[in-house]
């Protein structure tokens, strides 16, 4: 389970978030809407630590993963970064073959068991839905792979190292429909193992993937409840006008 406590963070002396709590259960999918700019971006990297990357930043607050704050000065970053993975708008593949793209977070963890990679290689490439379309040129460039096929190659690399929780930031927003309609497969498929967050821009998308929603505007959570209420029967007026295009 994931949840934040009275969470706030600035960029410099700009306050980016205000005063967020939220709680995320297991083996579910979660929305975050709104206008570009409102946080949710920066919400999201919030569960694996991405924002300290950034210079000149502040947080209050509490983050919990499993009830554990993951901000504690004792907590291991590159572990917890093992524990929750990461998939960007548009997609990174390393210059690398298919095959070492998704063994690369094994080895670096260590592991040079070959028998043992290859089965996790192809185990990850089938729970991203791949494996068909790539058995046959595992020692291929990445690159040669479609937008589309280099994202599930993407989420391949990171389920590769076995996380509980997978952060999406806008993960189809870049592909063409029918390559966005498996990426939204995938994910229903996804959750029945891992705990996945994604942020989205198209609203249609997280209404048809996800089952709670959280509406962000202006650094601030107006609403968060289950995905049917917030866009059938909203409890706040904010949220209304964006869904329905007043504004956003």
């Amino acid at each position: 389970m994931l949840e934040t406590i009275n969470i706030n963070f600035w960029y410099g002396a700009f306050h980016a978030l205000k005063d967020i709590s939220m709680k995320i259960e297991r083996n579910t999918v979660t929305a975050f809407i709104g206008p570009s700019g409102c946080g949710k971006s920066t919400f999201l990297r919030l569960f694996n630590r991405m924002n300290d990357l950034i210079p000149d930043t502040h947080l209050t607050g509490e983050c919990l993963i499993d009830g554990k704050n993951i901000y504690s000065k004792t907590v291991d970053v590159t572990g917890l970064r093992k524990n929750v993975g990461m998939v960007f708008q548009k997609p990174n593949p390393f210059p690398k073959t298919i095959y070492d793209n998704v063994a690369y977070g094994l080895r670096v963890d260590g592991e040079s068991n070959r028998g043992l990679i290859a089965r996790r290689v192809e185990e990850s490439l089938k729970s991203a839905a791949l494996w068909d379309e790539v058995k046959d040129k595992l020692k291929k460039s990445a690159f040669e792979l479609s937008g589309g096929q280099q994202q599930r190659l993407c989420i391949a690399r990171a389920l590769a190292i076995s996380p509980s929780v997978i952060l999406m930031d806008e993960p189809a927003s870049a592909l063409d429909p029918v390559s966005t309609s498996k990426i939204e497969d995938l994910i229903h498929t996804l959750k029945r193992d891992y705990t996945i967050v994604i942020v989205t821009h198209n609203m249609q998308q997280a209404a048809r993937i996800s089952d709670r929603t959280g509406f962000f505007m202006l650094g601030e959570l107006i609403e968060f409840n289950d995905t049917k209420k917030v866009f059938l029967n909203p409890d706040r007026e904010e949220t209304q006008n964006y869904i329905t295009g007043r504004f956003g």
